[in-house]
């Protein structure tokens, strides 16, 4: 994928990452450990798919600002390698300009 489009696809990845800050900054204290639905965080426009984590899940993840947490399938090789495999998720982390962009996006950061 060519630098302009890595570049596009990490900030609407960033985006979708936004809602998930916000899905997790709505849930009670105490209940790390509770189910949640959290967006799919691809690059596939349109996705609106769930992925079923708990806070304390999405927070391992989100520990580190080139990661993001999709549907099986999601994945985009050209841009992003997969670090875990789960039945559930797949955690992907990007590469090259995107990995910049999502650094650059985090609001962690």
């Amino acid at each position: 994928m060519e630098g302009k489009k890595q570049r596009r696809a990490a900030a609407n990845e960033a985006t979708i990452r936004d809602v998930n800050e916000g899905i997790e900054r709505g849930q009670w204290p105490g209940e790390e450990d509770s189910p949640v639905g959290f967006r799919c965080e691809c690059a596939r426009l349109g996705c609106n798919r769930l992925i079923e984590l708990t806070v304390r899940e999405y927070e391992e993840i989100r520990a580190h600002p080139r990661r993001f947490v999709l549907v099986p399938g999601h994945e985009f090789p050209d841009v992003e390698t997969v670090v875990e495999t789960g039945p559930r998720y797949v955690i992907v982390e990007k590469l090259d300009q995107a990995g910049e962009v999502a650094e650059q996006h985090d609001p962690r950061g």
